[in-house]
């Protein structure tokens, strides 16, 4: 599992990054303090505080290099 910080501060952000996810046969979590979401859930990611920076926890080992080079616009640091 590799954890990395993405900043989704715009609906067009989210919409994107959820067609971006939805691609990877694999579990995308979403850790805003003590609530964890499935990234693949629209509804799910609006019901975060998406003006602070959120963890994403991805759960491949495979595909990783391409998995970071397709999340390269939302992560942050």
């Amino acid at each position: 599992m590799k954890t990395v910080k993405i900043s989704l501060n715009s609906i067009d952000k989210v919409k994107a990054f959820v067609n971006d996810v939805t691609r990877f046969n694999t579990e995308f979590d979403l850790v805003s303090g003590r609530y964890v979401i499935d990234a693949k859930s629209i509804m799910g990611i609006f019901s975060l505080d998406l003006s602070k920076d959120i963890d994403l926890n991805i759960h491949d080992d495979e595909n990783i290099d391409e998995i970071m080079k397709a999340l390269e616009p939302y992560i942050v640091g």
